[in-house]
């Protein structure tokens, strides 16, 4: 099993949670993030002063897929995600030793 955490412009949700609920993935967890890379912000003018902006607005989705559905997941979330300009996001994988549904106590891919 394998967590998928990307993070990806706020706009973009809607059309990654349609296209992965198109592929059969249920299970999501969605967070309202601020960070930055390569962007490193940019300047605002409020009230006739400049600000600084440096923590963009993200977001952040998180889940855990069986290793056959992996690189489906990833490539599903590149293409509903990507615009072509900076700032589109990252994606994480990370190997999950095991997953427990508390209802029932299903192990592993069960879980999910």
């Amino acid at each position: 099993m394998f967590k998928i955490e990307a993070i990806i412009q706020p706009f973009k949700l809607e059309e990654v949670r349609e296209a992965l609920k198109a592929a059969g993935i249920d299970g999501v967890t969605v967070t309202e993030v601020r960070g930055h890379g390569r962007q490193k912000g940019h300047k605002e003018i409020y009230r006739g002063r400049e600000y600084n902006v440096d923590l963009l607005p993200k977001t952040k989705l998180e889940m855990v897929v069986a290793e056959a559905r992996k690189e489906e997941v990833i490539e599903t979330i590149m293409m509903a995600a990507r615009t072509g300009k900076i700032g589109d996001g990252k994606i994480f994988v990370y190997h999950v030793g095991d997953a427990i549904r508390i209802r029932n106590n299903d192990r592993g891919e069960a879980a999910l």
